[in-house]
């Protein structure tokens, strides 16, 4: 017990004292490799050639889209060195201290939804390994799977900060090893005449995978960057900062997209499986004494980046208001995913339908707040810490100029996104008219999360770079 208590994390939204600051911006890697060593990662490469692309079009919108979003996370990062404090606290300066309350719960809502995705994957695939071994009772072992899954990310993310950061060493170590050996033993699954073979798609259906690249893999942790910098001496080097950042999220995931691509792209009936259980499917090109390390990477590389989530959503409920430490609002997290990923192993009828639409529709309204925050910490060179809760300091309570560029791009982007396999989301798409409609070329290209990032990133320079130099931070 006594051990619990010491590695609790007490820190919340306040600002980490000098004593507390540590470390260098190498070990920025561990936790955001950790995050996004996932076997998620490799089903992706299907979702891709979804948009009827081909492989040489996936390798690239792969590339792009990830180090393009994995960027935004690492000038993010910046605030949480400069300022010693997590996001959601330092995106007051750009919103108002209580304005502040609306892309915090939106963001509130992206880290929920990811930690539920990822332990419900982690809980289809041990369902699938199980069942294959041993002829287990399917519900039995999604049961046996969620509580190794889920039992693990509520532990790391409650524990907090130093927990979290030597876990996440032994995850990246781990799934590595184990990710190299799944390639090596599927290689030969790879067919280059039908990879080759795959015909060059339009421009649109590029720019919907490189789209869906950017929601999927990278933008949605812009929300939690300063979250692991925060503990940081301010002296650390930002250009260091932001190629650990970078090169510890993207390099992997690459990989990993890219060589999905090259599986799916040589069967057709993997593909389609990946879209009911895209962990799982890949175990149909395993040899059965593989399968237990499969098991062991495909849940270890899930929590790596679930942990991150739940951990930053108990920051951000916290932001928001919900008058409880940390530790508490992490562990309320913690149930509503539990509730989140029964709804997803034992009632939704497919996966990956429900899951573009949470990542589409979410994502634009935080493609707009992503684009805001990296402007204001372009612009801003620190922080007056004590008026980040002060709604008479000088970022005021509401800043209606950045809720109203939020509400904006978010009615714009809504516009130019569509998702017609989801009747919850027909409504979207109500701009799309000049482009050919709903039904068009331009349909799934998702360009309305390319016009959010453009309107949050420009609208916040031309509306506020003047004030943020009066005020001097």
């Amino acid at each position: 017990m006594a051990k619990i208590s010491s590695s609790l994390e007490l820190n919340g939204i306040n600002f980490i004292s000098e004593s507390e600051r540590k470390g260098n911006a190498r070990s920025l890697f561990w936790p955001w490799a950790a995050a996004n060593v996932s076997f998620l990662a490799l089903s992706y490469g299907s979702f891709f050639l979804g948009f009827g692309i081909s492989f040489w079009q996936a390798t690239a919108a792969a590339i792009i889209g990830t180090v393009g979003s994995f960027l935004l996370v690492g000038i993010s990062s910046l605030a949480g060195k400069r300022a010693n404090a997590p996001t959601m606290t330092l995106s007051r300066a750009a919103f108002g201290v209580n304005g502040n309350k609306i892309p915090g719960f939106l963001s509130y809502l992206i880290f929920v939804g990811w930690e539920t995705v990822l332990v419900s994957l982690a809980t289809l695939a041990s369902e699938t390994v199980f069942t294959r071994l041993g002829n287990i009772d399917p519900d039995l072992s999604r049961v046996l799977g969620f509580l190794l899954a889920g039992g693990l990310t509520i532990i790391g993310g409650v524990l907090g900060f130093k927990v979290i950061m030597k876990i996440q060493v032994y995850l990246t170590i781990s799934t590595l090893i184990l990710t190299f050996g799944y390639i090596a033993l599927t290689i030969d699954s790879v067919d280059w005449s039908k990879v080759s073979s795959i015909p060059t798609g339009t421009t649109q259906g590029f720019i919907g995978a490189l789209i869906f690249g950017v929601t999927g893999i990278g933008l949605g942790w812009v929300g939690c960057a300063a979250d692991y910098s925060r503990y940081l001496p301010r002296g650390t080097s930002g250009r260091s900062v932001v190629g650990w950042t970078v090169c510890g999220a993207a390099i992997v995931p690459i990989i990993l997209v890219i060589y999905g691509s090259l599986l799916a792209a040589s069967s057709k009936d993997l593909s389609r499986l990946v879209a009911t259980d895209p962990i799982g499917a890949l175990t149909t090109l395993l040899p059965t004494w593989y399968l237990i390390p499969f098991a062991l990477v495909a849940i270890l590389g899930l929590i790596g980046g679930a942990i991150l989530d739940l951990y930053s959503s108990g920051l951000t409920l916290v932001s928001i208001g919900v008058p409880v430490k940390r530790h508490v609002a992490a562990s309320i997290d913690g149930i509503i995913m539990t509730i989140g990923t029964i709804y997803l192993v034992w009632f939704a009828s497919d996966f990956f339908v429900p899951f573009q639409g949470f990542l589409i529709t979410l994502g634009v309204p935080v493609a707009v707040w992503s684009a805001i925050f990296v402007a204001d910490v372009l612009m801003r060179k620190g922080y007056a810490e004590a008026e980040l809760f002060d709604v008479k300091g000088r970022y005021g309570s509401w800043n209606f100029k950045s809720i109203g560029i939020l509400c904006f791009g978010a009615i714009i982007g809504w516009g130019f996104v569509t998702n017609s396999s989801a009747g919850w989301l027909a409504w979207q798409g109500y701009l799309l008219g000049p482009l050919g409609g709903r039904e068009g070329s331009w349909a799934y290209a998702n360009l309305g999360v390319l016009f959010a990032l453009i309107i949050g990133f420009v609208g916040h320079i031309v509306l506020s770079k003047n004030q943020i130099k009066k005020d001097g931070f």
